[in-house]
């Protein structure tokens, strides 16, 4: 950057980071940006590639070290446990946002969190499709089923819109749930959750558990799986939270 190009991003304040989760892609934080950059907040949403926790998380620690100045990261979801892996050290991440999301501990998988408590229907709904992993092995790419994908995770967004979202969506190869985590950035670095009350994906009780575990900021709302996209502006404002609280 130059200097006067470092000068505006220091004057704009931290730089927030996105990282969206399984079966969504960037755009699901669309509503969340625009409410960002209408306040003045320099944000990126960054293209998980949902293959692998060390793999994501690596991708998404290279993009941290290419940005100047503070940052504030917010994960959606599996999201959350990339953030969690990537952030751990790292000397510019002021803040964690978990959006219905996994704070996972060491040696825990996402999954295992998801199924711990219940109310979860993903499981069920989910449609493994083999492909080949990045050595050429075989493994499962995750899909929610097409018609499922409304009532289980995104029931409080409109139908048209949850359809779009179901024929767009990102599938996981199913190891990256099962993956264990090496790192829990929560640990020495703040955090704020948002409890979505009406998830049928991660539970409003793991939600609840993982969050108190790490003595994380909670709010809770009445939203489904997708609340990125059903009430950006809630998690906007905890994302704001977060950065006026860590700033300085």
């Amino acid at each position: 950057m130059t200097e006067s190009t470092q000068q505006d991003r220091t004057d704009a304040g931290p730089m927030v980071v996105l990282v969206h989760g399984a079966f969504a892609d960037s755009s699901s934080w669309n509503g969340v940006v625009a409410r960002l950059r209408r306040d003045g907040h320099p944000v990126v949403a960054m293209a998980n590639p949902l293959r692998s926790l060390s793999a994501d998380a690596d991708l998404l620690r290279d993009l941290l070290d290419g940005l100047d100045g503070p940052i504030v990261l917010a994960g959606h979801s599996y999201g959350g446990s990339v953030m969690s892996e990537a952030a751990e050290g790292h000397p510019r991440v002021r803040a964690l946002v978990y959006v219905a999301s996994f704070l996972i501990e060491e040696g825990e998988s996402t999954g295992e969190l998801a199924g711990r408590f219940p109310g979860n229907e993903l499981g069920g709904a989910l449609r493994p499709v083999p492909v080949r992993g990045p050595g050429g092995q075989p493994v499962d790419d995750l899909y929610i089923e097409q018609e499922r994908f409304g009532p289980v995770f995104a029931a409080d967004v409109p139908a048209d819109a949850a359809a779009l979202m179901a024929v767009t969506q990102r599938p996981i190869i199913g190891d990256a749930l099962a993956d264990k985590a090496t790192r829990a950035a929560w640990r020495t670095i703040p955090s704020w959750t948002l409890v979505t009350r009406q998830d049928l994906a991660v539970p409003a009780e793991a939600q609840r558990f993982m969050a108190e575990r790490a003595g994380s900021h909670v709010v809770e709302v009445d939203a489904s799986h997708a609340v990125t996209v059903s009430q950006p502006d809630v998690v906007a404002e905890l994302i704001e939270e977060a950065v006026r609280a860590t700033a300085g």
